[in-house]
């Protein structure tokens, strides 16, 4: 059976990575690509790179017969999708890339977004869609909404730490690297190649990171008490992937033994012999998540390093990894692609 499949919001990264992924999924057609200022435009204008593929042309989104279509992707704005998907048929499915369903309390939302979420009904029937965590809730789903790249790679590092309870809840620290990409394809003077090239820098630092609001929710669901931990994140002059080094007070064995019992049968989630330390590099273009566990020269501390690309895993991947679920197809369907190299 082939599933039938619309992108909104196809001109940005996310959307375009959709493409590429779907492009050789053995269970996917791709019907229907929105954009708004680019709609009547060819995906290969505006994607140079996806000119082999045959692609319906960019469209607007209340142009798009959706009883044609099985699944929706929306790759859209923060705040945008949630007026969007209210619009949207009942019996769609559908997979957010946005943070707009990502925070299941309205208060949260709002303290952390700055303004009250419009679709609280739809908010509260949304699933969290960190696959490897909520599969069954997200196979049972309508809408699942996408996790922040960020606040992905942080919880594959620390998730099953915390359930074993091996390390200190309360002190806990991510020091995160983040590729550009990351930010988005609208155009920025902070990330003009001439500003951002030839050095890094913090941002959001001291508390102020909105994926915060995904780590002390999901974290604080699985200690069954508030656990806030400190966040800092930079921005890399690369394009793709995130490398987050967390330091934590446990035993660095143990705390290896953990990860790699939790993470043993899963395709996508590797977790590398100990003292072995993972690259973005490594990880590019795919969909794996690598992570690895070193000794601090400080008794009872540790350190885990994890890493994934954070347009694959981290959101367009993750998307599609979830979109099998729902449709009943292998989870691994068209995202077993090698990591490029060099």
């Amino acid at each position: 059976m082939t599933h039938r499949i619309a992108i909104l919001g196809a001109s940005g990264y996310t959307g375009a990575e959709l493409v590429r992924l779907i492009a050789t999924h053995p269970s996917m057609k791709i019907v229907a690509l929105s954009a708004d200022r680019k709609a009547g435009m060819a995906m290969a204008e505006v994607f140079p790179f996806l000119r082999h593929l045959d692609l319906p042309k960019l469209q607007k989104i209340e142009e798009i017969d959706f009883s044609e279509v099985d699944l929706c992707f929306c790759a859209l704005p923060h705040a945008t999708t949630q007026v969007v998907v209210s619009a949207l048929p009942r019996k769609l499915k559908i997979v957010d890339l946005s943070a707009d369903f990502r925070l299941r309390d309205p208060v949260e939302y709002e303290k952390w977004y700055g303004q009250p979420h419009t679709a609280v009904d739809l908010q509260a029937e949304a699933v969290y869609g960190l696959t490897e965590f909520y599969r069954d809730d997200i196979r049972k789903g309508r809408l699942v909404a996408g996790t922040g790249c960020n606040a992905a790679t942080g919880q594959y590092a620390l998730r099953p730490l915390i359930s074993a309870g091996v390390i200190d809840l309360d002190n806990i620290l991510i020091d995160l690297k983040a590729g550009v990409s990351g930010a988005g394809r609208s155009l920025k003077e902070n990330l003009l190649h001439a500003e951002l090239s030839g050095g890094t820098h913090s941002y959001s630092a001291g508390g102020k990171h909105r994926h915060l609001g995904e780590f002390d929710q999901e974290f604080s669901k699985l200690a069954g008490r508030p656990v806030h931990i400190q966040f800092t994140p930079h921005l890399l002059p690369m394009n793709r992937g995130i490398l987050a080094t967390t330091y934590v007070r446990g035993d660095a064995r143990e705390v290896h033994k953990v990860l790699a019992k939790a993470y043993a049968d899963e395709p996508f989630l590797q977790v590398l012999p100990f003292g072995a330390l993972p690259s973005t590099r490594d990880i590019a273009g795919s969909n794996y998540c690598h992570i690895g566990v070193i000794g601090d020269r400080i008794a009872g501390r540790a350190v885990v390093i994890a890493c994934l690309d954070n347009l694959t895993k981290g959101s367009s991947g993750q998307a599609l990894q979830n979109a099998n679920l729902m449709l009943g197809i292998k989870e691994t369907a068209g995202l077993m692609l090698a990591p490029m190299f060099p």
